[in-house]
């Protein structure tokens, strides 16, 4: 049979036009028996990588290219033959990209004047040919261009053939035929319609001629395209991919060179600043064990050429810290004492479990991945400090591949198809990531829909075929790509959605497979509430600390967190954590760095959590398999909880090298999606026998180990997280007025809003002061008593749509002189209309005006004035407005910032809630253990963990603090629509009260958010 290669073929990475993955497309192609694909997607090579690794496992050849459509001419598919080729064609999808907005591009005839040399190119004519494109191709590309033929079965192709059989002769083109494939199987073409609607925003029943004719633009096999081909054009597409030697494996990365200084090579520059570092880091001296770490580290790191790297990540700390911005690096460099010495991490590798395997290895033989924390607020100015340091040409940001899920893709599925916006909004609430296909007709009919319906079966099956599905380009959070030449030599580069940003068309899983530098340069948004809760101490109170000096294992901080009075601080103060702070009674910074690590779904699932805590309370007894382990395991009590302990338990009971035990690791975290763990199944069990355990202890520990899954912790991350549990905890503990206020002043962040974390300080006795423009500034601010604990004084950050630069406006006029009254403050802080209704509405002009509704009226009458008159308006009548009620007031307060320091709104409303039997959650932690009650609280939080089952997890709050709730899978789907859409939630059930740890175990739910009176209270919900 005639040998054929497909030049022309889209994947799912040309959004809105490939209906296939990359590994759909070659399976197909392997089944079709062609000698080789090109992955040509429009101006992109976002979905290349995915193609080599499908490649890889296909063993079909793949052949890099693109297409391009050029503004002012015509249609070509290039493709690399050589790698001078692909780096033309990466540095013409730059240029194309960066010449526009995002997600578009911009090309012209200009931009291809050299030819793309090292590129072989087709000619893709439309319909209608136009010869003068045709000639231009020829003259741009000489011997190097083909005319592509691309039939699908249309009423004329015998007549297509002939007529481009006679240009190409005319242009001295030669022909070659090719598939302009979207789609590795006929069956794929409704999909393919209805990406190209939600391409173009119209439905598909208005689509018209922007979708394809028929099915024919799929891999058809080489009997069917001999029918349609003349046999010379199928050989001529096998002899062009025959050309095309160019591999991605041929491309090499360089790291960045120039921070070695003159005189030095960077192996002696990095061992320098090692050496002072270590100073710095051990003052008392540099034991023998840390000096032969140090020397064991660096010769790695010198075997593998990994200086610049280390070099690069110290640079990027160094201007930080001297900015003033807090980082701390994180992850597997905290098993580097390399990292230590460099100031890149805060935790001592000698102190904790060190593994440098963890980090970087000879096997592993790729660079290793340093994540790097910094405050969420400064984060911008190290982004553009790399930007500015290695320019726009070698440093990007990595890209993130945002794909389909369930709402996004029936919102778009149920666009294409017509429906009206309302019914999209109620479709998409039938879907969420947690459900499965079970009680789907349940959940639809519920909204209103027919499950029977022709249209709703439809969007159904598109909805499930588009999921997961590339939909476009992101940017990653923080995965920073330098390079020591032009990173378009290797990818091109992007504009982010972001101003003064661009980024690689790579995403992390790609970078991994090309061994590519990432620094990640990520925001953490506590960093940045304890750097100012450091610099109003500092300020306000005269206590000069950093993270560093804070005092260490505080007893009352350790208190503190033994009772879960962790709200606002970082890490354990989600529900998870709080409900086993009681239960663990963290003692040290040790048990912090087990707590951050235990509340996880890797220990939970490989059932290491109960094992753990019995053993801690003395309820099992701790053994260990052997005196090997002992060493490995004693620190957590004979159960293994930390990803390194799992890798040394490899080393010391299975044989392996600590490369093979990272390889391990690596397949533990990824065995869910890829599989790959069962491989080490018979590795572990024979090697363990071989060393004298049981097989039922290997089965075991293989199983535990596969309970870890994707989800285990290194102990070295958590030590470096447990570092900012402590300070957050022991600011909270004892500076809570200064720790809340710096809390506000970071949002958005962490679990709770702005109305819980007021409430807390409240409940710990802090005075919380309204927002007032007489002495309120945009910030949150400390006020200072002599007499009395600090205070907080509420800023006008919290008034919802305020501008940052009117808050500064009237701090700046009221610096001068204090405002006599609404006209003098409109006149000198030059406040607009909006401003000033926000201001009456959050009643930050009390001190101005009498109440809300006065305010409202004197804003009425303010009008801007002539110099003449001055900045006062003309008198108006004095008139006497009511005062707002209670309710109104705490309306308004929801309504513009989002709390009251009025009465709570559930005390207002507690007369008909007693009448309705609820509990208040202060009556109800009296409570008997297994007692029944009926509680009524405004939702705050809604969870439901991947790994808990089908569980939800509700916080509700009332007056008196918070209730934790329990909602079990059965429950829930009976009331569905009550529990994901309650703002007042009633509840009946179980009260379990067991060592300390408190939660209401649901069995049925009520709405009764009519109570609230259209109260706007907002939750935080299944982040």
């Amino acid at each position: 049979m005639t040998a054929y290669a497909e030049l022309h073929c889209l994947s799912s990475f040309s959004f809105g036009r490939g209906a296939s993955s990359a590994r759909e497309l070659f399976e197909r192609t392997k089944t079709c028996g062609y000698a080789a694909l090109a992955i040509t997607d429009e101006c992109s090579l976002a979905g290349i990588v995915r193609a080599l690794e499908a490649s890889r496992n296909t063993g079909v050849p793949l052949i890099v290219g693109s297409e391009i459509q050029l503004d002012d001419g015509p249609k070509i598919v290039v493709l690399c033959e050589t790698k001078e080729g692909y780096t033309s064609l990466c540095g013409l999808i730059t240029m194309g990209r960066r010449a526009s907005e995002k997600g578009t591009y911009r090309l012209t005839r200009v931009d291809v004047a050299s030819g793309l040399p090292g590129t072989l190119v087709l000619w893709a004519p439309d319909l209608v040919v136009d010869m003068d494109h045709g000639r231009w191709v020829r003259q741009t590309f000489g011997d190097r261009a083909w005319l592509a033929v691309e039939l699908h079965r249309g009423p004329n192709d015998a007549r297509r053939v002939r007529e481009l059989e006679a240009i190409g002769r005319e242009i001295g083109l030669p022909l070659v035929a090719a598939g302009d494939v979207h789609m590795h199987i006929r069956r794929r073409l409704a999909l393919q319609h209805t990406l190209t609607a939600i391409r173009h925003r119209v439905p598909v029943a208005e689509a018209g001629g922007l979708i394809a004719r028929n099915g024919e633009r799929h891999l058809r096999r080489r009997h069917v395209l001999a029918k349609l081909y003349p046999e010379a054009l199928l050989e001529e597409s096998a002899r062009i991919a025959a050309r095309c030697t160019f591999t991605l494996d041929e491309l090499r990365y360089r790291y960045p060179a120039e921070l070695v200084p003159e005189g030095h090579t960077p192996t002696s520059w990095l061992r320098q600043l090692v050496g002072e570092g270590a100073r710095w880091r051990w003052p008392e001296g540099v034991s023998e064990k840390v000096n032969k770490q140090l020397e064991h580290e660096l010769g790695l790191i010198e075997s593998l050429g990994y200086e610049p790297y280390f070099l690069t990540v110290h640079d990027i700390v160094r201007f930080a810290r001297s900015q003033g911005i807090l980082c701390q690096g994180r992850g597997s460099a905290a098993n580097s004492s390399v990292c230590f010495a460099l100031g890149v991490t805060e935790v001592d590798p000698m102190k904790m479990s060190l593994l440098v395997e963890r980090f970087i290895s000879k096997e592993r033989n790729e660079p290793p991945d340093i994540d790097i924390d910094f405050e969420h607020e400064r984060r911008e100015e190290v982004i553009q400090y790399i930007y500015r340091k290695y320019g726009r040409e070698r440093a990007a940001l990595a890209a993130t591949v945002i794909c389909y899920r369930g709402k996004s893709a029936v919102r778009d599925v149920a666009k294409a198809m017509g429906l009206p916006l309302d019914q999209v909004d109620q479709l998409s609430q039938v879907f969420a990531w947690w459900d499965g296909d079970e009680s789907l007709d349940e959940r639809l009919r519920e909204r209103g829909f027919d499950p029977e319906s022709a249209v709703i079966r439809r969007i159904i099956k598109l909805t499930a075929e588009i999921l997961d599905m590339p939909r476009h380009l992101s940017q990653h959070v923080g995965g920073f790509v330098i390079s020591d030449a032009p990173l378009s030599e290797l990818v091109p580069v992007e504009n982010a959605a972001m101003p003064d940003r661009t980024i690689i068309e790579w995403d992390k899983d790609d970078l991994d497979t090309m061994n590519l530098l990432k620094v990640d340069c990520l925001a953490l948004g506590m960093l940045t509430c304890v750097q100012k809760c450091l610099n109003m101490l500092r300020d306000q109170r005269g206590m000069d600390y950093s993270m560093a000096t804070l005092p260490s294992e505080d007893p009352a901080t350790y208190a503190m967190i033994q009772r879960a009075d962790t709200v606002g601080v970082f890490q354990i103060e989600s529900r998870a954590q709080m409900a086993m702070l009681p239960r663990h009674r963290p003692e040290n910074f040790f048990d912090l760095v087990v707590q951050v690590a235990i509340v996880r779904p890797g220990p939970i699932q490989g059932d290491m959590v109960h094992p753990y805590l019995r053993r801690r309370r003395g309820e099992e007894p701790v053994d260990y398999p052997s005196e090997e382990l002992k060493e490995v395991f004693e620190r957590t009590l004979g159960v293994p909880l930390f990803q390194e302990q799992v890798m040394k338990l490899a080393m010391i009971a299975a044989g392996y090298t600590a490369g093979e035990a990272d390889g391990l690791r690596r397949d533990m975290a990824a065995w869910k999606r890829r599989g790959g763990l069962e491989k080490h199944r018979e590795r572990i069990l024979t090697g363990m026998t071989d060393r004298g355990y049981t097989t039922a202890f290997a089965e075991k520990l293989f199983e535990q180990i596969k309970g870890f899954g994707s989800y285990g912790f290194p102990e070295s991350h958590a030590a470096s997280f447990a570092g900012i549990v402590y300070a957050s905890c022991w600011l909270k503990c004892h500076e809570p007025a200064a720790f809340a206020c710096a809390l506000l002043n970071s949002q958005p962040m962490g679990f709770y809003a702005p109305s819980q974390i007021v409430q807390d300080a409240r409940r710990h006795d802090i005075d919380v002061f309204p927002i007032d423009v007489k002495c309120s500034d945009w910030d949150n601010t400390l006020i200072t008593r002599e007499e009395e604990p600090p205070a907080i004084r509420l800023g006008l950050r919290q008034v919802r749509g305020f501008s940052e630069e009117a808050a500064w406006r009237i701090m700046a006029a009221r610096a001068k002189q204090p405002f006599a009254d609404i006209a003098d403050l409109c006149a000198r802080a030059a406040v607009d209309k909006r401003h000033q209704d926000l201001l009456a509405q959050a009643s930050a002009l009390r001190g101005l005006s009498q109440h809300r509704h006065h305010a409202h009226w004197e804003i009425a009458g303010v009008e801007k004035q002539l110099p003449l008159f001055g900045n006062v308006s003309p008198a108006e009548i004095e008139v006497t407005l009511p005062k707002p009620t209670q309710a109104e007031d705490t309306l308004a307060d929801y309504a513009r910032t989002g709390l009251t320091l009025g009465v709570h709104p559930m005390a207002q409303i507690r007369d008909r809630l007693r009448a309705a039997r609820c509990t208040d959650s202060r009556t109800l932690r009296k409570r008997p253990h297994n007692s029944y009650a009926r509680v009524a609280g405004v939702v705050t939080m809604r969870q439901r963990p991947q790994t808990a089952s089908g569980v939800t997890f509700l916080t509700m709050e009332d007056e008196h603090g918070m209730v934790n709730v329990i909602v079990w899978r059965d429950v829930a789907e009976t009331h569905r629509r009550v529990l994901l859409e309650s703002e007042l939630l009633g509840i009946d059930g179980r009260w379990e009260a067991v060592d300390g740890v408190c939660h209401l175990i649901a069995s049925r739910l009520l709405d009764m958010s009519e109570l609230l009176g259209g109260l706007d209270v907002r939750s935080r919900d299944f982040h």
